[in-house]
């Protein structure tokens, strides 16, 4: 059979093409969004201080309490210092919100990409992406390319390991719903069950007390805990990314949130124009490499 001719072909497909146009013109759009977000433009979908938030006018960014050096500082995650506070507000200033437009709400961090509807517009606090996690939640594009680290106290056995068989006898430690736990589980697999704990702060004090032989963070934090806060353990090591791909720290939305596209869009720009290097440069910049445990 024969293709229509072109002129009958535009013809006979002008009346489909006014009816969608009517149906697309009919259709109510989400605030903050032009009539052609249809057309896929990121400028349409993502206007400058006038997205479909949880408060109108204002940018909901979420963390966890206390909220850790050197991610934040002092505890304040609203006075931009520490890394993640500074490039939360340099994502909203991306997205059309100034400083005084950016409200700060404490979330647990377990609870911040568990399934269920949010509370806030983006969570930041070190977590994660993934595939299992992005089952319940949206995570922008990576803000930070991170590696896990073991603790250890440096008159311990522990702190002699070199190697990932070193490790599996120990008595381990991490906190709930960390990757740094996965890594015990998985990659370490070691022959006592992990201590498992709902705060970094929690697994410290087991380290400090011989309640654990070593813990498990990521590796700025580690840095930060042997500089400043155990200064009697060492960083026994970091272990390799796994998969042959980057863990990455990405920002938590709503799973989908009409946000995450104009997230991840300003998270792009950040990486791209250099903003996210020289605020790791400032705020990240003792975590020097450590020893890799194979």
């Amino acid at each position: 059979m024969h293709p229509a001719p072109r002129a009958l072909q535009r013809a006979l497909a002008a009346p489909t093409i006014a009816l969608l146009a009517a149906a697309v013109g009919c259709a109510p759009q989400p605030e903050g969004k032009a009539a052609d977000t249809a057309s896929g433009s990121a400028g349409a979908t993502c206007a400058k201080g006038k997205l479909a938030t949880k408060a109108s006018g204002k940018l909901t960014v979420a963390t966890d309490e206390p909220a850790y050096e050197p991610w934040f500082k002092d505890d304040k995650p609203a006075n931009g210092e520490g890394f993640e506070s500074a490039v939360a507000y340099a994502v909203a200033k991306q997205l059309g919100y100034d400083k005084s437009a950016v409200v700060w709400q404490s979330v647990p961090f377990n609870k911040a990409f568990a399934p269920g509807e949010k509370t806030f517009d983006v969570d930041i606090n070190q977590v994660s992406i993934s595939d299992e996690r992005k089952k319940a939640v949206d995570f922008s594009s990576g803000y930070y390319d991170v590696r896990q680290a073991v603790i250890a106290l440096k008159s311990t056995k522990a702190a002699k390991g070199t190697s990932i068989a070193d490790l599996k006898g120990l008595k381990l430690g991490a906190q709930v719903g960390t990757t740094s736990l996965d890594y015990i589980d998985a990659v370490v697999k070691p022959t006592r069950q992990a201590a498992v704990y709902s705060k970094n702060d929690q697994a410290k004090s087991a380290l400090k007390n011989g309640q654990v032989d070593a813990i498990v963070t990521d590796l700025p934090t580690a840095f930060y805990i042997t500089a400043a806060e155990v200064t009697d353990a060492k960083i026994v090591g970091q272990f390799e990314n796994q998969g042959g791909t980057p863990e990455q720290f990405g920002l938590v939305l709503d799973k989908g949130s009409a946000l995450t596209s104009c997230v991840t869009e300003a998270v792009d720009t950040l990486r791209e124009d250099g903003t996210l290097a020289r605020l790791e440069k400032q705020w990240l910049s003792d975590a020097v490499d450590a020893p890799v445990l194979k």
